[in-house]
């Protein structure tokens, strides 16, 4: 059963960073990519970034390239997203998910989500 628990979320200034993480556990799939959605009170869930297992390519959304890194830690079965330049239209809750591809990147479980609010 695969799990994803997020974590590193917080309230952030304007312009200040943040590093979230999404640990998996009780993934059997060899091929598989992990990455962050986001959904923002009243609108819709929207993709952030998603990496591959197999050779670490990535995936941005235009919204965040050049600001969000995504990086894997595959010894610690972990993903981060490091966000830095954070605006208020980044206030979001954000999800960790999982899935079989890099522009398919859920459909195998998401995790439960860590608020980020960025205000000052």
């Amino acid at each position: 059963q695969l799990q994803l628990v997020e974590s590193g979320g917080g309230l952030v200034q304007p312009g200040g960073s943040l590093k979230l993480s999404c640990i998996a556990s009780g993934f059997t799939r060899k091929y598989y990519a992990i990455g962050w959605f986001r959904q923002a009170p009243g609108k819709g869930r929207e993709g952030v970034s998603c990496i591959s297992s197999s050779d670490g390519d990535t995936y941005y959304a235009n919204s965040v390239k050049g600001r969000f890194t995504i990086s894997r830690d595959n010894a610690k079965n972990t993903v981060y997203l490091q966000m830095n330049r954070l605006n208020a239209e980044d206030t979001a809750v954000y999800y960790c998910a999982a899935g079989p591809g890099l522009y398919f990147c859920s459909g195998y479980g998401w995790g439960q989500g860590t608020q980020v609010t960025v205000s000052s």
